[in-house]
């Protein structure tokens, strides 16, 4: 898609775009809002600003989309189709790397209460681990720091990767 298309967008085709790349709808309305805008730069820009509204409440609602590190995404749907592509390029083969990524998302799971959340997209399984095994380590307030920001990373490289066609 062209800058020029989604400028054009109507209010709800924007907002439908832009609704799968994370799973906060007052996030998608604020970045559709925004527009038109002048260059991706400054759509990235505002769309990074939006990201830091997010609440407590709304990071956990973006998280129920997202499925355990190294565990394949369920369904159809556009946030499913998401994961998957993010996850793929892990390429994780062996059986110590799953049972440990295994092991330390019931334990991420067990001390925060909710899934471990981090950038995939150019990370190795072995990187993937090594910083679930460090996060864990994470005081509650640091890891909802950390979890907001991975989240935001994510959110920004799939709407970058929206117009990577430009």
């Amino acid at each position: 898609m062209t800058l020029e298309e989604f400028n054009a967008l109507s209010e709800f085709e924007a907002v439908a775009l832009l609704r799968p790349l994370v799973n906060i709808p007052a996030w998608a309305k604020q970045v559709s809002d925004a527009r038109p805008y002048s260059s991706t730069d400054r759509l990235l820009q505002c769309a990074g600003a939006a990201c830091q509204h997010w609440r407590a409440a709304d990071i956990t609602q973006a998280l129920s989309a997202h499925p355990r590190i190294g565990e394949r995404a369920d369904g159809s749907s556009k946030e499913a189709q998401l994961s998957r592509g993010e996850q793929a390029t892990l390429n994780i083969s062996h059986q110590d790397i799953i049972d440990a990524l295994h092991e330390g998302n019931l334990r991420y799971e067990q001390r925060f209460g909710r899934v471990f959340l981090i950038r995939a997209k150019g990370r190795s399984s072995e990187e993937i681990l090594g910083n679930l095994q460090r996060r864990l380590q994470n005081s509650p307030e640091t890891e909802s720091q950390e979890t907001a920001q991975q989240l935001k990373e994510i959110t920004l490289l799939r709407l970058k990767e929206i117009f990577s066609h430009d």
